[in-house]
């Protein structure tokens, strides 16, 4: 079982595709560090060495902004655009979409409009 940044990343599963269950690392990132430490990507996490695990994890831990840290950027930044008011950290705040998405549309649930349907449309007469 390798640890990286803190996360038990699964030994079952290819590396390159263990290695983006660490928040802050896709498969493009992924890919870019096995290439830089020589480690082969069709390998399985459980059969690397002791070697390779460490230069994977001093590479990731140096070059990149990993977990904890980059939680917290991305909370401060948003953060910062309530503080100043900005539209963007409005949107933020009310969780509406802040990329200037419909909203009539399309995510509704989070708004809590949901549409209730009301069957069919046929109705019993009943008789007063």
């Amino acid at each position: 079982m390798a640890r990286i940044a803190g996360v038990t990343i699964p030994s079952d599963k290819r590396i390159v595709i263990a290695l983006t269950y660490v928040y802050g690392v896709g498969l493009t990132t992924s890919k870019k560090i096995l290439a830089q430490t020589g480690v082969d990507e069709n390998i399985r996490t459980k059969d690397l060495t002791d070697d390779q695990v460490n230069s994977l994890r001093a590479l990731l831990e140096k070059s990149y902004r990993l977990e904890g840290d980059l939680r917290r950027d991305k909370l401060s930044n948003i953060k910062r655009l309530k503080e100043i008011g900005s539209y963007r950290g409005s949107r933020h705040g009310k969780g509406l979409p802040s990329r200037g998405q419909r909203t009539k549309s399309n995510s509704r649930t989070v708004r809590g409009n949901t549409r209730k349907t009301t069957g069919s449309g046929r109705r019993t007469l009943t008789k007063t």
